[in-house]
């Protein structure tokens, strides 16, 4: 059985539902894995049915890691149970959270064409595609990136590469990846695409919780910057 033969739903909710990480971690960090929870996978697959039950390739957008309040929670990159339901018409049962960061990307869908356009064209992931917490004395928990210390990149290095390749073998298209964040993330994606070739361009664009952390007044420069670099 080829992809032809597979859509691009399930091939993606096959990943999700696969999706382990069992790698030694350095001190007080812990792995985020989402589709853990039953629940979690039900949401997620939902709106991959709705927006993915094709084979149309896609380009892919690449994040940093799922954090605690978006697709650490949901499954879904950049889109929290409000968006969830009001945008994108998918059923949750329990309270609507705002993220910031999925207000912004949302933003720009709405001005792309609407959820249903913007899906048929593009997917969104992440260069790794479980995220992290790192877990203080007292028990608090904050998000932590895989490129916030030298040996958690080293912990998951070959997971990162075993995921890019996957995310092409899903079905994305390999003429250009566009990368969200302008520092860090881009640096180590160019990086590692020079090294092993995945893509023949990757564009990087504003990473969506920096604006709206520090440039929220330019919303609108971003996104229409986004829907430059997208068409």
């Amino acid at each position: 059985m080829t992809n032809a033969d597979i859509a691009f739903s399930a091939r993606v909710n096959n990943f999700n539902r696969e999706l382990s990480f069992d790698t030694p971690l350095p001190e007080n960090i812990e792995v985020l894995n989402p589709f853990k929870n039953p629940e979690t996978f039900k949401i997620a697959s939902n709106f991959y049915d709705k927006y993915y039950g094709d084979n149309n390739k896609r380009k892919l957008i690449l994040g940093i890691n799922p954090g605690r309040l978006g697709a650490g929670t949901m499954g879904i990159p950049f889109t929290d149970s409000k968006r969830l339901t009001e945008k994108c018409g998918i059923a949750y049962e329990g309270k609507l959270k705002h993220e910031p960061s999925s207000a912004f990307i949302y933003e720009m869908i709405d001005s792309f064409g609407g959820a249903e356009k913007f899906y048929s064209k593009f997917y969104i992931s992440s260069v790794c595609p479980l995220g992290f917490v790192l877990k203080d004395n007292n028990g608090g928990e904050k998000n932590y990136n895989y490129f916030d210390n030298k040996a958690l990149l080293q912990s998951v290095q070959s997971f990162i590469e075993w995921n890019i390749q996957e995310q092409i073998t899903i079905g994305c298209d390999t003429d250009v990846c566009h990368c969200l964040g302008l520092g860090k993330n881009y640096k180590y994606l160019a990086e590692l695409n020079n090294r092993k070739g995945y893509f023949n361009k990757i564009v990087p664009m504003e990473h969506p919780r920096f604006i709206m952390q520090y440039k929220a007044k330019e919303k609108e420069k971003y996104i229409n910057e986004y829907l430059l670099k997208l068409q």
